[in-house]
């Protein structure tokens, strides 16, 4: 598996992107794995949809407390590698520790699903099961009379033909 991200900010106040694919690898895809996700700890801008933050406004407000998480996901065994974009909260200083961390999180999950995919062991089974001998004991009488009632029939019908 690999995680690829990059943050990317234009100049004023507009927010950060944060854009990641996550590949995984032919091995890990044959191991049958589901989507993971994490609730990550990188905070959801409220007004996610808008490209901006002015200045004293939502999260650029002296009382800002992030309420919302961004949720980061790998995809299963049958997705191809997608790249998502998630929009990040304005900050003046431009770092966000918690993304590395989040993918960290995100690459401890992986793990998690592929150790539990592993150690699913494989097997073959195979087998057979036969008629009892009670059983056969019990349909004998009635498969032996059918079968001398068709070789009398068959001796009849020779009989007929040949007289005939």
């Amino acid at each position: 598996m690999q995680i690829e991200w990059k943050i990317t900010k234009k100049r004023g106040n507009l927010r950060p992107v944060l854009s990641y694919c996550v590949h995984l690898e032919d091995h890990e895809k044959a191991l049958a794995l589901p989507v993971v996700s994490i609730v990550s700890r990188i905070p959801k801008p409220e007004e996610d949809r808008q490209d901006y933050c002015y200045p004293g406004l939502l999260e650029r407000a002296a009382s800002y407390s992030p309420q919302n998480f961004h949720v980061l996901e790998a995809p299963s065994h049958k997705g191809h590698a997608w790249t998502r974009t998630l929009l990040l909260p304005w900050r003046e200083d431009n770092s966000y520790p918690e993304v590395e961390a989040s993918f960290d999180l995100l690459r401890q999950a992986m793990e998690e699903a592929l150790r539990g995919a592993y150690n699913s062991e494989p097997m073959e089974l195979a087998g057979s099961v036969r008629t009892s001998s009670g059983a056969k004991a019990k349909i004998a009488p009635g498969v032996l009379g059918e079968k001398f009632l068709r070789i009398a029939a068959r001796a009849a019908a020779h009989r007929e033909s040949a007289a005939s």
